[in-house]
C-alpha cells in the first residue's frame, strides 16, 4: 500500500519513517519546501546514526529512503491507500486540507488525522465521504514510542477502523481504541500529572525540583512533570491543556495554570528555548530537590489519586476499555504501572478517601471523585480480579 503523510515536521517525518520501515511506499508532502528539505536532512542523519550503531545495515537504510518520496504537491497522494495528516492544530486549516485531499485520492483511501486534541467528527464534517475519516494519533518520537491511539468519529465505518488498526498493528505498534472525546485517552488522563503538580507548586508546598524528585524517585515515573513539560515545550503543553479545558465546557478538572501560561508568555518554553522551569544554559545551576520523604509522599499521593480518578472516569464514560486505558498510559507516556492496576494495589477505598479529603478541603469540583470509584468502594470490587 502507498501511504501518504501530510506535514514534514517532527511528527510527520517520524510517521513517514515508521511506514517506510514497514515496507510501504511513502509520499511525505509539505507545502513548505524548506520543511521538506529539513525533514530529508534529519531522516538522513537518523539513518546514518543507526547504521553507525549497527542497528541498520547500509542496504536497509538505502532501501528505506528509496521508498520515500519527498514532495510539495498534494497531488502526489494520488493512488494512496492511507493518508495521515500531521499539520498544525487548527480546525479551519484541517478542513481546507481534507477537502483538497478528498478530491485527489480514491474513494477507498482512508483519511486520518494525527491530531492530539481536536474532534475527529469535526474534521470529517466537511467531507462528502466522512465515513473514511478517523484519528490515528502517534506519540513523539513516532519511531520509538510504541503507542498509537485509533479514534473513530461517529461517522466512521467499522470496516475503516478495523483496516486502519490492523495496518498500524503491522507497523509493530501497540494500538488502543479511544472514543472521540477531548484528549482521547492519554492527553485526557495525563492532565493531572501536569495540572496538579503546578497547583502544588502554586500553593508553595514544594518547588519544581522537589516535585520532580517525588514523582521519579518515590513514584517511579521516568520524568517528573516539570522536566517533562520542559521536554514537550510549555507552549505546546499549555495549548493542549487550554484546548481540553475549552472542549470540556470549562470543567474545573482541566483548568490551565497561570504559572505555565506566564512561562509560555515569557518565552520560557523549555529545552528548545534554553529556559523553562529549569535553566538549560551551559553553566546553569538549578535548585536541588528537598528530599523530604513526608513531603514527597504527600506530593506523589496527591498527583497519583488525581490520575487514577481521571482514568476511572474515562472508564466510567466508556472512553476506552480498562485494558486500553492502562496500556495507553504505560506505552504512550511511560507510566511505571497502569493507573487502574495501581488503584487496586493502593486500595480503591484509600484512593476515594484521599480524593474526598481534597474535595472537602478545597470545595472545588476539580477534586470530585468519579462515580465509578464510589460504586467500587461501596461494593468492595477491584478493576482487576
Amino acid at each position: 500500500m502507498k501511504v501518504g503523510i501530510l506535514g514534514a515536521g517532527t511528527m510527520g517525518a517520524g510517521i513517514a519513517q515508521v511506514a517506510a520501515q514497514s515496507g510501504h511506499k511513502v509520499v511525505l508532502v509539505d507545502v513548505n519546501a524548506s520543511a521538506i528539505e529539513t525533514a530529508k536532512i534529519k531522516l538522513h542523519r537518523i539513518a546514518e546514526r543507526l547504521i553507525e550503531k549497527g542497528k541498520w545495515t547500509q542496504d536497509f537504510g538505502d532501501a528505506l529512503f528509496g521508498r520515500i518520496t519527498f514532495s510539495t504537491d498534494l497531488n502526489d497522494f494520488e493512488g494512496a491507500g492511507l493518508v495521515i495528516e500531521a499539520i498544525v492544530e487548527n480546525i479551519e486549516i484541517k478542513h481546507a486540507v481534507f477537502s483538497k485531499l478528498e478530491a485527489i485520492v480514491d474513494q477507498d483511501c482512508i483519511l486520518a488525522s494525527n491530531t492530539s486534541s481536536l474532534s475527529i467528527a469535526a474534521i470529517g464534517s466537511v467531507l462528502k465521504s466522512p465515513h473514511r475519516v478517523l484519528g490515528i494519533h502517534f506519540f513523539n518520537p513516532a519511531p520509538l514510542m510504541p503507542l498509537v491511539e485509533i479514534i473513530p468519529a461517529v461517522q466512521t465505518n467499522e470496516s475503516v477502523v478495523k483496516t486502519a488498526r490492523t495496518l498500524i498493528d503491522s507497523w509493530d505498534k501497540v494500538t488502543v481504541l479511544a472514543k472521540d472525546t477531548p484528549g482521547f485517552i492519554v492527553n485526557r488522563v495525563a492532565r493531572p500529572f501536569y495540572g496538579e503538580a503546578l497547583r502544588i507548586y502554586e500553593e508553595g508546598i514544594a518547588d519544581f525540583a522537589t516535585i520532580d524528585w517525588a514523582m521519579t524517585q518515590l513514584g517511579g515515573f521516568r520524568m517528573g512533570p516539570f522536566t517533562l513539560m520542559d521536554y514537550i515545550g510549555n507552549d505546546i503543553n499549555y495549548t493542549v491543556t487550554e484546548t481540553v479545558f475549552e472542549a470540556f465546557y470549562y470543567d474545573p478538572r482541566y483548568k490551565p495554570s497561570f504559572t505555565q501560561k506566564r512561562h509560555a508568555e515569557a518565552g520560557y518554553l523549555g529545552r528548545k528555548s534554553g529556559r523553562g522551569y529549569y535553566d538549560y544554559a551551559e553553566n546553569a545551576v538549578n535548585p536541588k530537590a528537598q528530599e523530604n520523604e513526608v513531603v514527597g509522599k504527600l506530593i506523589l499521593n496527591r498527583i497519583l489519586v488525581m490520575l487514577i480518578n481521571e482514568a476511572a472516569d474515562a472508564l466510567f464514560l466508556n472512553v476506552a476499555t480498562r485494558d486500553d486505558i492502562d496500556l495507553a498510559m504505560t506505552k504512550g507516556v511511560n507510566y511505571p504501572k497502569g493507573l487502574l492496576k495501581w488503584a487496586d494495589e493502593i486500595g480503591i477505598s484509600n484512593v476515594l478517601d484521599q480524593l474526598q479529603a481534597l474535595f472537602e478541603e478545597y470545595g472545588e469540583d476539580r477534586y470530585r471523585p468519579s462515580p465509578l470509584l464510589r460504586r467500587m468502594a461501596k461494593s468492595q470490587t477491584k478493576f482487576y480480579d
